[in-house]
């Protein structure tokens, strides 16, 4: 058998088990937590539609036209993740690591647009992060993107976050009735427009609080208000976090950027900043620089040293988009199971507790950072117990000197179609997308069975997944299908649900 992986509970996804590095670092942690009084804070920078090859020190940066010196920087003195994966779309991956559960678990399997009818709140019957944080002393707050459910119900601060100012949908979704260049058909039709806003779609800057009030800070009228709009949430992170630092309690603070997803506008600040001049690339530039500002201010509060960091993207880059689109080495692009559309950046940093200069492309999902920030939070006794959790406790391999993943296997969903596993270096198919047409990696594609056999791929020898092995090449044919059974039958006793996004 190729795994190595323990089953410790039949909710519970398997996971590698190494008990020296979890017992260096819950000693590491306790020593932590008797020297600052409580746990730590707990920040992640999610950007928008970001791809592999964006950052400086994934070949990214200035080699391709936009520089990211503060990605770069937190890369070099903290963890850089080169094996990190998420969902194919966004609304996937926000949902799967604020549950640690697979979007095809809870319903919410794809971005949900305007005109979409939910026919059941999917945050009902889940445990968010914020949530169960809250439940243990947390202040938790949500900046940025959303994209997860606007009705009553189905909001940030609905779901357990404290607060949230931001926006519910994505920045294309708001720039739509404004930009009459792209959606002339829209714009410069009255009637269409109407029909538009009837959908009820959010066309505005929102703050709401748990329990309490929700407003309108700022209605977007215009495609400038669009392309400052990450500055705008960026000075209520920075304010957020001098407020927050002196309040005593731990923090959750999720920043979500709009940008970098299609359609950039620049802010006026970095128009023409990047060496491209292109609006894609001066968005990332823009972005970079407020990861910068922002752990300033986590500096200047006095409170960095106790705040566990985690940069990353939803999702790979949106190339139907381009050249409004981000680089990736990979095969495919946002919305596929090619590595393009899953394998994200993923940098792990925290002064004095994670080694500078470390770099591992051992396994990460996403998803692990519900069961991780559990753990620093002292809540993992809070996880449900009645629901499978996919999501596997990463906090020793982040933390431990020379650490080792513990997730041996990342699952691949596409929507419903259950696509691909990758175990270690290889890769298994049982589905793949194919694009019709070149740049149109979503608005021209098909989902196809593989036929015979599953495609498998070393992807240490063929990163670009352009030659499958087989059993010819591979001697973990059987081996790998076996996981993949084993996990099909976690559907059985745990099904999916179904919130009305199935088509």
């Amino acid at each position: 058998m190729l795994s190595k992986a323990v089953r410790t509970s039949e909710t519970m996804e398997p996971a590698l088990a190494f008990p020296d590095q979890d017992r260096t670092t819950a000693e590491k942690l306790a020593e932590l937590q008797k020297r600052i009084g409580k746990r730590p804070n707990i920040v992640w920078f999610l950007i928008d539609d970001m791809g592999w090859g964006d950052p400086g020190l994934y070949g990214g940066g200035e080699a391709v036209g936009a520089a990211t010196p503060n990605m770069d920087r937190l890369a070099r003195e903290g963890l850089m993740l080169t094996s990190t994966y998420s969902q194919p779309t966004c609304t996937p991956t926000r949902s799967a690591i604020l549950t640690g559960r697979l979007p095809v678990r809870t319903g919410l399997t794809r971005p949900i647009l305007a005109g979409d009818k939910i026919t059941k709140n999917p945050w009902a019957e889940e445990a968010s992060l914020p949530k169960l944080l809250g439940e243990v002393g947390y202040a938790t707050v949500l900046c940025g993107k959303w994209h997860v459910g606007d009705v009553e119900g189905m909001r940030p601060h609905d779901v357990g976050f404290d607060e949230f100012y931001g926006f519910y949908p994505a920045s294309q979704e708001l720039s739509k009735s404004l930009d009459k260049r792209r959606y002339p058909d829209l714009v410069l039709n009255p009637e269409r427009m109407q029909m538009f806003h009837d959908t009820g779609a959010s066309e505005a800057l929102i703050h709401g609080f748990k329990g309490g009030e929700t407003t309108v800070a700022q209605k977007i009228e215009s495609l400038d208000d669009i392309a400052e709009a990450d500055h705008t949430l960026k000075e209520f992170s920075v304010a957020k976090i001098k407020e927050l630092a002196k309040g005593g309690k731990p923090f959750f603070l999720e920043h979500a950027f709009m940008k970098v997803h299609a359609d950039n506008f620049a802010s006026r600040e970095f128009e023409g900043k990047s060496a491209s001049k292109y609006p894609y690339k001066d968005a990332v530039v823009e972005v970079d620089a407020y990861i910068g500002e922002m752990v300033k201010a986590l500096d200047d509060a006095g409170v960095l040293d106790d705040t566990f960091i985690f940069i990353t993207s939803d999702n790979g880059p949106q190339m139907d988009s381009w050249p409004d689109s981000g680089t990736t080495p990979f095969r495919g692009a946002k919305g596929s199971a090619w590595e393009g559309g899953v394998r994200v950046p993923g940098i792990a940093y925290w002064r004095g507790m994670i080694s500078p200069g470390r770099q591992s492309d051992e396994l990460f999902d996403l998803m692990d950072l519900f069961n991780t920030s559990l753990d620093l939070g002292g809540a993992l006794d809070r996880i449900p117990t009645d629901r499978y959790i996919d999501g596997i406790d990463q906090t020793s391999f982040l933390l431990a000197d020379g650490g080792h993943s513990m997730r041996e296997k990342v699952y691949i969903w596409n929507e419903q179609n259950f696509m691909a596993m990758r175990m270690y270096e290889y890769k298994i198919m049982t589905k793949v997308v194919e694009t019709k047409s070149q740049w149109l990696d979503i608005d021209m594609s098909t989902i196809t069975d593989v036929g015979l056999a599953p495609w498998v791929f070393n992807l240490y020898i063929d990163p670009k997944e352009q030659y499958p092995v087989g059993h010819r090449m591979n001697a973990w044919l059987a081996s790998l299908a076996a996981e993949m059974k084993a996990h099909a039958a976690t559907f059985k006793k745990y099904p999916p649900k179904d919130i009305g996004l199935a088509q």
